[in-house]
């Protein structure tokens, strides 16, 4: 599912992305699962050292009940992405030289991509607000329940509800 807001992208905005997909097709899908895996790119919104991305999955996870793992792409490896080759460029492919004059006509360009392979996309508008420059305390970052793997702990982790 794709999401296209019209306030800013910001770690609060890039969270409400993942619980609008657990709550409209991830739960319905899998719906025994107890763990999430995102794989996300070290910068910008979701970015490894965004305190908030941390933050709000620690209450998306308390909300699911579900631990929620995160893997980083190294810096500079975003093209390694398999949602890269598999879903934006034919969502570029499908909007090739049509204007993109609102939010609702590349929301509905986004819906409309589908390839031979039997890909097909759901979109939506967020309406939310997400405001830019929201701090994290150190006291609300120390309640994070955050497991690093053995493995590169800043890049791959795992954040656990805090009621199982």
């Amino acid at each position: 599912m794709g999401e296209c807001g019209y306030d800013h992208d910001t770690a609060a905005f890039a969270a409400q992305s993942i619980r609008r997909w657990w709550e409209s097709m991830g739960q319905e899908a899998y719906p025994q699962a107890r763990r999430l895996l995102i794989t996300a790119d070290s910068g910008g919104s979701n970015g490894a050292r965004v305190r908030l991305w941390k933050l709000e999955l620690q209450r998306l996870a308390d909300e699911t009940g579900m631990e929620i793992s995160i893997c980083h792409l190294p810096p500079g490896t975003s093209k390694w992405n398999k949602i890269e080759h598999r879903l934006f460029s034919f969502i570029s492919q499908n909007w090739r030289g049509k204007p993109l004059v609102s939010h609702q006509v590349i929301v509905n360009l986004i819906a409309a991509t589908t390839t031979k392979a039997g890909l097909r996309v759901r979109a939506e508008v967020d309406p939310g607000q997400y405001p830019k420059g929201v701090k994290v305390s150190d006291k609300d970052l120390a309640s994070i329940r955050i497991e690093r793997d053995k493995f590169h702990g800043d890049w791959n982790y795992t954040i656990l509800p805090h009621s199982v």
